[in-house]
């Protein structure tokens, strides 16, 4: 058994690391990489990805990717921990850290 084992963890090991890529809204496809990424149990916010070093965030809201600019550590990880992921959005994330004002990272 072992033998089998140490041969399929071998070949998992061997894969390509494929990148992930998701179309946000305004901006197009963006690549995950170097970004956190939670999904969480809301009916509304399914996905929060942040990139702590350009405080660059992208949320899957229902079906469609938005990103927000300048966005503080501290207010993604008060989102993460809030009860209510949706309510926490609404009240804090939309209408602020509009990416039209600067702050989009190049890659």
């Amino acid at each position: 058994m072992k033998p089998i084992l140490s041969f399929i963890f071998s070949a998992f090991m061997t894969l390509p690391v494929i990148a992930e890529s998701v179309y946000v809204k305004y901006r197009g496809s963006v690549d995950l990489n170097g970004f956190e990424c939670s999904n969480t149990s809301s009916s509304f916010v399914h996905r929060i990805c942040y990139q702590k070093q350009s405080k660059y965030l992208i949320v899957r809201l229902n079906n469609t990717y938005y990103h927000y600019c300048r966005l503080p550590q501290g207010t993604y990880n008060s989102w993460l921990s809030a009860s209510s992921k949706g309510r926490y959005y609404n009240r804090n994330i939309k209408g602020n850290y509009d990416c039209r004002k600067g702050g989009i990272p190049n890659s």
